[in-house]
């Protein structure tokens, strides 16, 4: 399996980044996966205080792999349900990673990519970054992701971009809590950060950080799996597949005002 998650522990930090830029860092299954090991192993490295999840590529996380969508002998339902599944268990392991994790974002964020970013501790984005929830735009909603989303951004933002679809730039998401810092530079930004954190003890860290995620963890166990099922179902409609198609085919959906 190639290595489309890079790892390497750079004296109290663990650097986990995305390398996939041929897909834009989509959450392919080798992906995922190796997210996951990377977070358990910064959780048994007792010299790491602190994960960087950054990215190669003009894209930081583009959402779902579309090109694995159809793998499977299940029906299009259970496997949607299952890949939100995945979605929801990967953003719940970044919040509940003792380790705080600082995302270093500057590129495009997208569907999949949002949960990523919510699901952080604290997120520096630069001046290439760019976000949109366009998903209603195909007929389906940022379900899953909003395990996330919903806990950081103000009430009166997430209803605006989740409706409108706009694109809004790093400044913006600072102002409406979806991210920590915009910057124009982002990595001397990530290292005063991991300074700052390299004085807390492993226990201090992981008891202070556990004390801000855990209504955010609340959430998960009361409404993942309900929006797990609502966003199967959403995706597997007839709406859905015309939107999906009007993206592919470039053309305005049959609902285009």
């Amino acid at each position: 399996m190639d290595n489309v998650v890079e790892y390497n522990v750079d004296g109290h930090v663990a650097r986990l980044t995305l390398n996939s830029p041929h897909n834009r860092n989509a959450l392919s299954t080798a992906l995922v996966s190796q997210l996951h090991q990377g977070l358990r192993d910064a959780a048994a490295d007792p010299a790491v205080r602190a994960v960087v999840l950054g990215h190669t590529g003009g894209t930081f996380c583009a959402g779902a792999d579309l090109s694995e969508a159809g793998d499977g002998n299940g029906s299009p339902y259970d496997m949607a349900v299952e890949r939100a599944r995945e979605m929801a268990a990967l953003m719940r392991a970044i919040v509940a990673s003792p380790r705080p994790v600082i995302a270093a974002v500057n590129g495009h964020v997208r569907a999949g990519g949002f949960g990523l970013v919510g699901a952080c501790d604290i997120v520096v984005a630069g001046p290439m970054s760019t976000f949109a929830l366009t998903e209603a735009r195909i007929g389906v909603a940022p379900a899953i992701i909003s395990l996330t989303l919903l806990p950081k951004m103000s009430q009166r933002a997430a209803a605006r971009y989740y409706i409108t679809g706009e694109k809004f730039d790093a400044q913006e998401a600072a102002a409406i809590g979806l991210i920590t810092i915009a910057t124009d530079d982002v990595d001397a930004a990530v290292e005063k950060l991991i300074a700052d954190v390299g004085r807390g003890s492993p226990q201090g860290l992981a008891a202070s950080k556990a004390l801000t995620t855990a209504a955010v963890l609340e959430g998960f166990d009361r409404d993942a799996e309900r929006l797990a099922q609502e966003s199967a179902r959403l995706f597997v409609s007839d709406e859905a597949r015309e939107g999906m198609l009007a993206f592919l085919e470039k053309r305005a959906p049959s609902w285009s005002s």
